[in-house]
């Protein structure tokens, strides 16, 4: 999954692509480099990040989902949104996945509006508000919180009508959490891949690699290509990206390590 911020705020990547044509330019750059699905944004999910108007949200992604879908008509986009109404805009401007940072929590009519289009949802673990989430993280089992916070909310897609075979898991990697809680997702990654759904992983660039390694988001090509490997051997099967090109042959060769005889 190809990361696209259409933000001017986004921690590593903020500006870059805020118009249409260079959000589409970097989208069929992602593409080229081997992206399955490109994830794209329009509020910035930051640590300290003001809340984004729907109006500004939808005027930011909706013209640059038509643009790539008329240049590339088989390759999936995910719309990485809170907001039901952005969701449902998305998809019939021809995004495939609702991608929820807050797992269904921040719009009561995101379950229902999943449902009726039909489509796969990520289920984010985040704690509290991308504005609060880093002040001081605290849990008593960080790996049994996020587990009873997934099966509450599966319940709730379940029930609103939502597909099993539609739902993928994501633990919120830097979402609410100290650099060694991240460390511990990604050790335990298999613990949630018990409760049977698709795990996904975004740890490209984030702050708990940078913080440990002292690099900027720029410099953390080989840190966050230590993340996915060993993510993927625990268990992820989708990982969220900045560095395509880079991470595909990361990929490559740990599925070639997992599935060797």
């Amino acid at each position: 999954m190809g990361i696209l911020n259409i933000t001017p705020d986004s921690f590593s990547d903020g500006g870059r692509y805020f118009s249409v044509e260079s959000a589409l330019n970097q989208a069929l750059s992602l593409i080229k480099d081997g992206a399955d699905i490109i994830d794209i944004g329009g509020e910035s999910t930051r640590p300290g990040a003001k809340p984004l108007s729907l109006e500004d949200e939808l005027d930011r992604v909706i013209p640059v989902i038509r643009a790539i879908r008329e240049k590339e008509s088989n390759r999936l986009i995910s719309i990485d949104t809170t907001k039901s109404i952005v969701a449902e805009k998305a998809i019939e401007a021809g995004a495939d996945i609702v991608n929820d940072i807050s797992g269904l929590t921040m719009d009561d009519e995101m379950s229902s509006v999943v449902a009726k289009l039909d489509v796969p949802v990520i289920l984010m673990h985040r704690l509290g508000s991308s504005e609060t989430m880093q002040q001081n993280p605290v849990y008593n089992d960080i790996i049994q919180s996020i587990i009873d916070f997934f099966n509450q909310q599966i319940h709730l897609a379940l029930s609103c009508g939502i597909a099993k075979n539609k739902i993928i898991l994501d633990p919120g990697i830097g979402f609410g959490k100290t650099v060694d809680h991240n460390f511990t997702l990604i050790r335990k990654l298999d613990k949630f891949c018990e409760l049977g759904y698709p795990i996904l992983i975004g740890p490209s660039r984030k702050a708990f690699i940078g913080a440990t390694l002292d690099l900027p988001p720029e410099d953390r090509k080989e840190g966050t290509s230590a993340a996915v490997s060993a993510g993927i051997l625990n268990g992820a099967r989708i990982v969220r990206v900045h560095d395509v090109k880079e991470m595909k042959r990361v990929v490559t060769i740990t599925e070639k390590i997992r599935t060797a005889a």
